[in-house]
């Protein structure tokens, strides 16, 4: 089906970020995956090519670009000609964000400049070895002082975790409360903060996961985020959107997957005739097709709705659970028709499957997805 029509200025904003990552990142994946690592320079170029925070209004330096589609744009082109491991959408969406919402006009004109030009690059630390994801399990500790708060604690699994400049951090704040929880603005330079391994991954290997650890991090009052013991209520604020994303991304590396795999169908030869004349491969990628195309016409939906401000958690958890699944069924019919080719690494679909399966994890798992919907539809 055709989806429909973007504006006119978005179809060249989309030529313009098409370019970017054909000439500015697809040609630094290989080295990237290599290392583990992005350069901090693709961050410096894309603040300069206007493609960082968007949404920032101009006096911070941004385009004022509220429409989600324009991010959507981005993160579909970032999958078809960048790379999965250069992560400008958790900069720019998930975590600048924060900024907008929670920070005060002070933190605005400090931060929000550099996020847009790429000058600073941005985390977001709230897993931890043994609690995971529940913040409620949270033992990172943050205790107020005369002018400052005192932060310790142990963050594992940051994506960005090398490259971050600033890192909000979430901590426990209030002793008798689980959800009291407090969001920290910390510098990199601190004294206290230090960062930990490169953790090596399965899938996604040139972007930079890291475990960072805080020992008597002593962090100004003026880079408390939004409201003390109110971090968790923050925190729930952007989960929607952040599924959204990822329903965004997850479709996008689908379509990718589906692509790679109907041109090496075409051209691998079985029995003497291409193996997309069999009829099982024929079967088996016209279910998909039909999936990827059914999942589109309710991503972009959601997108609408989103731009309404009316996008539901739950329609954002539907989204995000439907497309990680689906994007997994795809990559394994893809390495399956790719036959032992497909369990190399030197073909795009071996990196494609290996990339996907975090994506029915981070973000909130299948599960979690799963049980979300049933409490809306059951309870």
């Amino acid at each position: 089906m055709q989806r429909r029509p973007f504006e006119p200025e978005m179809e060249q904003f989309r030529d313009a970020a098409r370019k970017f990552f054909q000439t500015e990142i697809r040609p630094h994946s290989e080295r990237w995956r290599e290392t583990g690592i992005v350069d901090r320079e693709a961050f410096l170029k894309a603040g300069e090519a206007g493609l960082l925070c968007i949404w920032a209004d101009e006096q911070y330096g941004g385009l004022g670009l509220n429409d989600f589609r324009y991010e959507q744009i981005l993160i579909e082109e970032n999958a078809f000609h960048g790379d999965s491991g250069y992560f400008i959408t958790l900069h720019s969406r998930l975590v600048a964000p924060y900024f907008q919402h929670f920070g005060n006009e002070e933190q605005k004109q400090r931060f929000l400049p550099s996020f847009i030009s790429g000058e600073k690059i941005l985390a977001i630390a709230m897993t931890e070895p043994d609690a995971g994801s529940d913040l409620a399990g949270m033992k990172a500790r943050a205790v107020e002082h005369d002018d400052h708060w005192v932060l310790n604690g142990t963050k594992t699994y940051i994506s960005n975790g090398i490259n971050a400049d600033v890192v909000i951090v979430a901590a426990k704040t209030h002793a008798e409360n689980p959800h009291g929880v407090t969001l920290f603005i910390v510098e990199r330079g601190m004294e206290g903060f230090e960062r930990g391994r490169l953790l090596k991954k399965m899938g996604m290997k040139s972007q930079d996961t890291a475990e960072l650890f805080f020992r008597d991090v002593k962090v100004p009052k003026a880079n408390v985020l939004g409201q003390v013991h109110a971090g968790f209520y923050h925190l729930m604020k952007g989960l929607a959107e952040e599924r959204l994303i990822g329903a965004c991304g997850n479709l996008a590396a689908t379509r990718v997957a589906m692509e790679v795999t109907r041109e090496f169908v075409r051209n691998r030869k079985v029995f003497g005739k291409p193996l997309s004349k069999m009829q099982n491969t024929r079967f088996k990628l016209a279910a998909l097709d039909a999936e990827i195309d059914i999942a589109q016409v309710y991503v972009d939906r959601c997108v609408e709705q989103h731009n309404l401000g009316k996008l539901d958690p739950v329609d954002a958890a539907r989204a995000k659970l439907y497309t990680s699944e689906l994007a997994g069924r795809m990559v394994d019919e893809g390495v399956q028709q790719h036959g032992g080719a497909g369990y190399m690494e030197e073909y795009e679909i071996c990196r494609l499957y290996q990339d996907e399966r975090i994506h029915r994890i981070l973000a909130g798992t299948s599960e979690i997805m799963k049980e979300i919907i049933a409490r809306s539809t059951l309870d």
